[in-house]
């Protein structure tokens, strides 16, 4: 790949100002196609006669450096008679900005640039121009950006000099085809207001928390400058808050040329629904901002609807926390000083992603990096890429490798990415077992001088000690719980592929007696799932009533975090409690989802109490309202209110399995899922007496209507 080319860059280092590569080429015959394969260390844009090339904002996009960085490949149309130019601007992006500082051997490469730009004319030649010494580079009009902080713009910038590159001694080894989805600009959203805060802060409010970028258009003298902060929320005060970015500036600058003029960052984004004009000395029109959403351009297949405008908000707010956090790689949040890769979060996610989108494509090509830096020991790090360099390897999230190949195998019948990920996930269990204190459990592994140091156990649960953001749920418990889960999940992998994997079966089955044996009683809501969830109990349903009670005796409230709340409506509409399900769904006092909603969330919060009634916000430290882990109970809406779900034995929809349960609480509910085999569509509506089913599905199926299952082939069907 690029095999001709090499690695050019600066002779003298520029600092925070962005270079850009620079070089002239002529053409003197009708050229029939050009293509351009390019990357960069850093994030580039590359413009040929001054027009962009392609749509992939912040490419070559986020990938476990050491080892991958992908190239794109780019149609050219454009290319002219006469002189050409081809600029291609680099900045620092997540490989050398402050985001992966803590990596030196990847933050400390250098700005480089590789490309190959070959033209083919109408006689059949070729003509090959590579990054070589013919090439120039000089400073950008991008005088500042990085992730975290922001960009500074200098639209009067006229350019300095052109220098002689700079030929740098980086390999090629690591250099891949694209894999995953382009980031592209998306929904364009407008301002809702203006207004002042009671500190005399002009605020522009956009009525939607996103991930994006200010598009702004101005008509200014040359040389005004204007400052732009971005805020998620506002304070009890209505003042603009950002303590919870932390050391993330979030900052915007422009300093203008003659004229009308437009601008939008070239390598940073924002989360954000405020923009505080710190500086702006003109009259303020709305119509000068747009927002742009960034996000990987996957398809939406899947939509819900219901009688309940409270639940169609809530339905909102997940897919666009999924959008803001689906910026190539599955992050905790967009907004502040982390945005990392979190493998808990992208694993309690996961099944509502692959209903809300067509994740496969996104999900196969990060979890190519999580086994790149899965450690020799099979560990696999908290998050990917692991620029933070953690050895640490918690449970839940390092489980993220055995869930998400099994999921995207339930969801689109992929036997590659359980082939690509099975000595992976074989790695991972091996990992724990050998670690453990004890046979059949993992309990106090060998890296901690505590487990509570090692794992983050049902993180932020409500029912956790007085300062600590760990739930009551015993670690050990919920570690031990995920160990069978890894290990049935292994095992079936395995047969999938026609592996021998009766080692494993025998594991998992002294992992479930032993587990029996030490966990016989459970005392957390989160207790009560994992053991109904992963079969771990041996009452089902006194486990069941146990949960429901503790539901009912806390108001028909939740106590769980991370870990446990992804299946505590399964656990309970799974084992004769489908009204106690709803009843949490619908539950509108805190902690719940419609709490969030009803005090004007528009992305899901990273904490039940983000904001209290009282107007109070969690501690800054650590509080997103972009955080898509809580989100996760919308597959539950999918899989159990609509019905829609996979058959094991037939994945990837070849079969499906539709079984609505409703209640008349909703009116009436519909769902729908685009499959690789068509579009399944669910609705129910009640009538004065009876309810109505009307079910559509491409593909032969089994439709379970109040307990009776009708197999079916495909068509519509009313019941």
């Amino acid at each position: 790949m690029l095999e001709q080319a090499l690695w050019i860059g600066c002779k003298e280092d520029m600092g925070d100002v962005c270079p850009q590569f620079c070089r002239k080429f002529q053409v003197e015959r009708e050229v029939k196609a050009a293509q351009l394969e390019i990357t960069a260390v850093g994030v580039y844009e590359a413009c040929l006669n001054g027009k962009r090339v392609g749509e992939f904002i912040l490419a070559p996009g986020c990938t476990a450096y050491k080892e991958r960085l992908q190239c794109q490949t780019y149609q050219l149309e454009g290319v002219r008679m006469g002189e050409n130019i081809l600029t291609v601007t680099v900045g620092k992006g997540w490989h050398r900005g402050r985001i992966s500082e803590r990596d030196t051997e990847v933050n400390g490469m250098p700005c480089a640039l590789i490309a190959q730009l070959t033209l083919e004319y109408v006689d059949g030649s070729r003509e090959t121009i590579v990054t070589d010494e013919s090439w120039s580079v000089g400073e950008s009009p991008i005088r500042f950006s990085d992730i975290y902080d922001g960009e500074v713009y200098d639209a009067g910038f006229s350019g300095g000099e052109w220098e002689p590159v700079k030929i740098e001694a980086l390999s090629r080894d690591r250099l891949i085809a694209q894999e995953g989805e382009e980031i592209r600009e998306q929904e364009r959203i407008r301002p809702v207001r203006l207004f002042t805060s009671p500190k005399g802060e002009r605020i522009v409010d956009f009525g939607q928390n996103f991930a994006g970028y200010l598009e702004l258009s101005v008509n200014a003298p040359a040389g005004t400058r204007i400052v732009i902060s971005h805020g998620e929320i506002l304070d009890s005060q209505g003042n603009f808050y950002t303590e919870n970015y932390r050391t993330a500036k979030a900052v915007l600058t422009y300093i203008c040329k003659e004229g009308q003029q437009t601008y939008k960052p070239h390598f940073t984004f924002f989360g954000f629904r405020y923009i505080r004009l710190d500086e702006f000395p003109m009259e303020v029109d709305l119509d000068c901002f747009r927002g742009i959403a960034i996000y990987s351009s996957m398809e939406r297949t899947g939509h819900i609807q219901c009688s309940h405008a409270g639940l169609n908000r809530f339905f909102e707010n997940v897919l666009w926390s999924q959008r803001a956090n689906f910026i190539d790689i599955p992050t905790d949040c967009p907004q502040r000083d982390e945005r990392m890769g979190w493998l808990g979060d992208a694993q309690v996610f996961a099944k509502t992603a692959c209903y809300n989108y067509d994740s496969e494509k996104f999900f196969e090509k990060w979890l190519r990096d999580v086994r790149c830096e899965q450690l020799e020991n099979g560990a696999v790090p908290d998050i990917v890429p692991n620029f933070w360099k953690t050895p640490k390897a918690s449970t839940a999230w390092g489980d993220a490798i055995t869930v998400i190949p099994w999921q995207i195998y339930q969801m689109y019948g992929n036997t590659r990415v359980l082939e690509e990920n099975f000595e992976a996930m074989k790695r991972w269990v091996d990992y724990i077992t050998k670690d453990s204190l004890e046979p059949y459990l993992w309990t106090s592994g060998q890296g901690a001088k505590k487990l509570w140091e090692k794992h983050y156990g049902d993180w932020l649960a409500l029912d956790a000690p007085y300062g600590s953001y760990r739930g009551a749920t015993d670690p050990d418990f919920i570690a031990s719980a995920f160990y069978a889960h890894s290990t049935l999940l292994l095992v079936k992998a395995g047969k999938v592929l026609g592996k021998d994997v009766s080692s494993y079966e025998t594991l998992y089955e002294n992992i479930v007696k032993t587990f029996r044996e030490r966990f016989g009683e459970y005392s957390t809501q989160t207790q009560h799932v994992l053991a109904l969830q992963f079969h771990l109990t041996q009452d089902r349903q006194k486990t069941a009533d146990a949960l429901a009670q503790m539901i009912r005796e806390n108001k028909n409230r939740l106590k769980t975090g991370f870990v446990g709340t992804p299946y505590l409506l399964y656990a309970l509409s799974e084992n004769g409690y489908v009204q106690s399900a709803y009843d949490l769904l619908l539950q509108e006092e805190y902690p719940s989802w419609l709490y969030e909603v009803n005090h004007g969330a528009t992305t899901i919060w990273e904490h039940w109490d983000g904001i209290r009634d009282d107007g109070v916000l969690w501690s800054s430290d650590m509080n997103s309202y972009n955080h898509y882990a809580y989100g996760s109970v919308m597959d539950w809406v999918y899989t159990v209110a609509a019905g829609i779900r996979t058959d094991e034995d037939a994945p990837g929809f070849e079969r499906a399995v539709i079984a609505p349960m409703p209640d008349k609480r909703l009116k009436w509910l519909e769902a729908s899922v685009k499959t690789r085999h068509g579009e399944i569509c669910s609705k129910w509506f009640w009538g004065e007496e009876k309810i109505r089913y009307e079910i559509t599905t491409p593909v032969p199926a089994a439709i379970i209507i109040e307990g009776k299952e009708y197999q079916v082939e495909p068509g519509s069907y009313i019941f």
